[in-house]
């Protein structure tokens, strides 16, 4: 079904309360959180995640998920800075991301559709094959003083509006176009609800999954880009959370991790949410090692309370599992 994809609906609003809470709470907490400066910086900080969940929120609905997103980033990021250094035309470096991302995208697609693997046991593989050559390309070091071009390029104002802001309003209005007024949509939700019974019914299950992991990757490649123009470094680490924050994003707006329910609004603010309280956090004096602790535990809650909500819809309806 397509309700929720880009309209609020019961979970969405209890995301805007949660987000109301969390603002006034740490505002009290610490007279450094509610700033104007505070304020960019954690929408600064959202871009990366909210691309990367934007991908992940097709992933999940489709039944399907890729625990290698921020490792992906870290490729990508890394084509970015060499085509940075090597003096290409910035428009050039800023596809740079997205051209990578989709690449290994594909790459995905390839040993999970084709090859029959589980997704999460094919991106995971691929995750370790991925951090091993970040290493290599590295070679152990960081990609640090990079040219500003493309600071310059995506720090523009467009009346008073950061580029990345139109980016990512873009990405996501393209996504609502794909979901709500192309078969696309439909086919995407009818495989996450039962991918047998989408290929019964004639839908081209295995182009559909293709499609939606080249889409996943270019995202995060978009991501990289805005990365890599926003801290001009590339370091080890890169990425080492984001796949677990994507995912609690994405989980917590209302997109259902056995497929077959999305919300685009609602991975906004589940991404605006944790942001809020992992910035918030650091303000307080909560060491930033807790973050994963905080993140894993939310969606753990939600998980919880999603089984709890399903147990309580089939004890209603008379059914019963075993």
């Amino acid at each position: 079904m397509r309700h929720g994809v880009f309209s609020m609906n019961g979970r969405e609003w209890s995301l805007l309360a949660a987000c109301a809470v969390a603002i006034f709470v740490l505002s009290v907490a610490s007279p450094y959180f509610a700033t104007s400066g505070n304020a960019a910086t954690i929408l600064r900080n959202s871009v990366e995640l909210l691309l990367v969940g934007l991908g992940m929120t097709l992933l999940l609905a489709m039944g399907g998920i890729d625990v290698s997103v921020g490792i992906v980033m870290g490729l990508a990021a890394i084509g970015v800075g060499r085509a940075l250094g090597a003096d290409l035309p910035v428009p050039i470096t800023a596809l740079a991301g997205p051209i990578i991302g989709a690449a290994l995208g594909l790459l995905t697609a390839t040993v999970v559709v084709l090859g029959r693997v589980p997704a999460i046991v094919g991106t995971l593989g691929l995750l370790g094959v991925y951090r091993t050559a970040i290493f290599v390309l590295l070679g152990g070091q960081w990609l640090s003083g990079l040219p500003t071009g493309l600071t310059v390029l995506l720090g523009t104002t467009v009346l008073g509006i950061p580029i990345a802001a139109y980016v990512i309003a873009l990405a996501y209005l393209a996504m609502w176009t794909a979901l709500r007024r192309t078969p696309f949509g439909l086919h995407l939700l009818a495989i996450g609800n039962s991918e047998e019974k989408a290929r019964l019914s004639g839908i081209p299950v295995v182009k559909v999954r293709f499609i939606t992991f080249i889409v996943s990757g270019a995202l995060t490649g978009l991501a990289a880009t805005f990365y890599v123009a926003n801290y001009r470094n590339v370091e080890m680490t890169i990425g080492s959370t984001l796949a677990l924050d994507a995912i609690a994003a994405v989980v917590l707006g209302g997109t259902s991790i056995l497929g077959g329910r999305c919300s685009l609004i609602g991975t906004v603010l589940g991404v605006l949410l944790l942001r809020i309280l992992q910035n918030g956090l650091l303000l307080v004096g909560v060491p930033s090692l807790w973050q994963p602790v905080v993140t894993g535990g939310l969606l753990i809650g939600v998980l919880a309370l999603e089984v709890a909500t399903s147990r309580l819809s089939l004890s209603q309806l008379g059914w019963t599992r075993k």
